[in-house]
């Protein structure tokens, strides 16, 4: 589904959300102790990305229900809407122009560490891509994975981890929803199964 004339106002309501933002880390009691673990022997850099790509606490005067996940692919931000009309908004990788997922979808399944198997497609776009990934920091998928669903059938889009925290805020992905690890594992523990998502 293609969203048009409420993603024009919607995205208005998300630029004037931008200066009212309230800079909060994901918190530690998110992790577990696997998590921290993992974590600590990552082998990327640790990077954090720029100020505006941090995890905020953000005015948010949108029509979702809270709950729902509205992805704004444009500005390179991910909002879970909240009650009282605010929303926890995290700076994210998208996907390439022509790669990206664009419409309504929901969370089908949910993956702690998941483990990653390339499309053909991908393979076919990028040489030396692995036929299947393991658990890990090391894995492009990172420490969790929602899974985007229409109907029953499986969209082959994610909102996942990384293991390229340096690329928060920018449109290099093969379409998926890229997040630094503390802030998808702390999305995960708020989000259920079933959540709507709106990726504009």
């Amino acid at each position: 589904m293609v969203l048009r004339g409420a993603a024009v106002v919607l995205l208005a309501v998300l630029l004037a959300a931008c200066s009212n933002a309230q800079r909060q880390p994901a918190p530690e009691a998110s992790l577990t102790p696997r998590d921290k673990k993992l974590l600590a022997d990552a082998p990327y850099k640790k990077v954090q990305p720029p100020e505006m790509y941090q995890r905020a606490i953000v005015d948010y005067a949108g029509t979702e229900k809270p709950g729902t996940i509205v992805v704004d692919t444009d500005k390179k931000f991910l909002y879970l809407v909240e009650d009282n009309g605010k929303a926890i908004r995290y700076g994210v990788t998208v996907g390439e122009e022509g790669l990206a997922f664009k419409g309504e979808a929901k969370v089908g399944r949910k993956a702690e560490w998941p483990t990653w198997t390339p499309t053909p497609e991908i393979k076919q776009r990028l040489a030396g891509i692995p036929n299947f990934v393991g658990p890990g920091p090391h894995n492009p998928m990172g420490a969790r994975a929602l899974y985007l669903y229409q109907g029953n059938k499986d969209t082959l889009f994610r909102i996942h981890g990384t293991n390229q925290p340096e690329y928060i805020g920018w449109a290099i992905s093969s379409g998926c929803i890229r997040m630094l690890n503390e802030d998808v594992i702390d999305l995960y523990t708020r989000v259920p199964q079933g959540a709507n998502v709106v990726v504009l």
